[in-house]
């Protein structure tokens, strides 16, 4: 099984805003997105009479989908999906899944993408189905003795002015997100993610630094060290990459830091999980993901700022040296920490991730993790949690989540739940058993550990596995928080709202 996905080999080229007779006659099918009230349109393509026609004896309601051939030798199969004139970026993306799962049967070699949607919500809803067509045709890991054929069509035609490039980097860094996530804990395991790491750093130009087990303890990350202690393979490390645009000199500007919570597999330690809890720890990487599947959307699409990705890589496992409750290791800020139960290894080694990612003096740190139940309980996994220690990054974050159809609600972390992280023998407890607010007591823990004046967003990541899918996505892993970064860093309120230093 490989460690990477295969690059695509398919070609997209860009098309006048309306498809054309010519154009229909020379793909085998058009995806073709319209909202209420945009009938006149419809009836004005070529063969519009008979779509209209079609149309009127279907039903209509905002969110079906109906499909048709088109009359002459080519039969050109059109799917057309019905988009509430106020559909967000996430109804769209829902709504081009089904689309496409509709054309999907067919396994057409030409397809259009076509809207006559006007006036609809930001991304544009050709982009959509740019988006769910590219999710819906990716490759994914497997190892059957019957290898399973994937349809990925030869030519896709982009109707309008649909930034192609960007749309395809994004979900390259998704698809990238959502393979490694995929992949088992046998193929996927400290040391040979730092291969495929090694790997993808020649293939984009990274610079990469890699902190051992030794060099961390060296560090006195005894945070990070205390989890992985349990592990028979001493191949846990910290990934440091770099990725900073061409043309520009090395210290000009300050990063952007993506941390992502990297444990290959979680058994929960001595505090074990139950075999239903356990099942799916092999997605517990899933916040390291999403930063490296970020850094190479941002890669792909030229992103203008430097940009460093820290991976926290680890497993943690039970043994003789596996860290016990009551335990109190100190990290490498300085700060004791009272074990509590060692199925809480997340913010641990994210603690010292932090903390050694503060000491660049970062322009941000962003945080990936599947980190809490609590987070799941309190969204589901339709949406993931945020958290901030800037309040002006509170509104942009969400809006962020808004437009890229990856939602998120800002959490609250006020300065007095850390009363209850008090510990009588240590700066503070790891987590408080009851599991009560636990996402909130997990943020409030992780602050401790970013160096005071660094603007930081924490995102626990409910929504990185939904069975059936989100959004576009149709497979089990979602790949979640890719697509909002790239919203994100592209913001330029952001980017000011980093400057002005406000604090919560």
């Amino acid at each position: 099984m490989k460690l990477l996905p295969e690059s695509r080999k398919y070609l997209i080229e860009n098309a006048a805003a309306a498809p054309s007779a010519a154009l229909l006659r020379r793909v085998d099918a058009l995806l073709l997105l319209m909202a209420a009230g945009s009938a006149d349109r419809l009836a004005a393509l070529p063969q519009g009479g008979a779509l209209a026609r079609e149309r009127a004896r279907l039903p209509r309601a905002a969110g079906s989908v109906w499909s048709t051939a088109l009359a002459g030798p080519s039969a050109t199969r059109v799917v057309v999906g019905e988009l509430a004139s106020d559909a967000d970026a996430y109804q769209q993306l829902a709504l081009a899944a089904r689309m496409v799962q509709v054309l999907a049967a067919a396994e057409p070699a030409r397809v259009a993408l076509a809207s006559v949607a006007a006036g609809a919500a930001d991304p544009a809803p050709v982009g959509a189905l740019l988006a769910a067509l590219l999710a819906a045709t990716e490759s994914r890991p497997a190892q059957k003795s019957k290898p399973v054929r994937g349809w990925q069509p030869a030519r896709i035609v982009v109707c309008g002015a649909v930034d192609t490039a960007t749309a395809t980097a994004i979900e390259t860094g998704a698809h990238l997100a959502r393979w490694l996530t995929a992949l088992p804990s046998n193929v996927l395991f400290p040391g040979s993610y730092r291969r495929a790491l090694a790997t993808l750093a020649r293939r984009h130009g990274w610079r990469m630094r890699v902190y051992s087990e030794s060099a961390l303890r060296r560090l006195g990350a005894g945070a990070y060290t205390a989890v992985t202690r349990g592990s028979r393979d001493r191949d846990a490390a910290l990934v440091h990459l770099e990725y900073r645009p061409r043309g520009t000199r090395r210290s000009a500007e300050r990063p952007v830091a993506l941390v992502g919570k990297g444990l290959c597999f979680d058994t929960g330690g001595h505090n074990i999980k139950s075999a239903k809890s356990m099942f799916d720890m092999h997605t517990d990487m899933a916040g390291s993901a999403v930063a490296v599947g970020a850094l190479e959307a941002l890669t792909l699409g030229a992103y203008p700022g430097p940009v460093d990705a820290w991976l926290a890589l680890a497993e943690n496992r039970i043994g003789p040296d596996a860290y016990t409750q009551q335990d109190v290791v100190t990290a490498v800020n300085g700060t004791t920490i009272q074990v509590t139960h060692t199925d809480a290894e997340g913010r641990m080694v994210l603690a010292d991730t932090l903390a050694l990612a503060s000491r660049t003096k970062p322009a941000c740190i962003i945080d990936f993790a599947t980190l809490t139940g609590a987070c799941v309980y309190a969204l589901t996994e339709r949406m993931s949690g945020v958290f901030t220690n800037r309040a002006a990054l509170r509104m942009l974050l969400e809006d962020a989540g808004t437009r890229s159809g990856e939602r998120v609600w800002s959490f609250p972390m006020p300065a007095d739940f850390d009363q209850d992280l008090d510990s009588p023998t240590a700066d503070v407890v790891q987590c408080l058993l009851d599991g009560k607010g636990d996402h909130i007591y997990a943020a409030r823990f992780l602050s401790r550990f970013v160096a005071a004046g660094i603007p930081w967003a924490h995102v626990d990541l409910s929504s990185a596995s939904r069975p059936g899918g989100l959004a576009h996505v149709t497979s089990t892993v979602t790949g979640f928080g890719v697509r909002f970064v790239v919203a994100l860093l592209a913001d330029p309120d952001f980017h000011r709202a980093l400057r002005s230093g406000a604090r919560t």
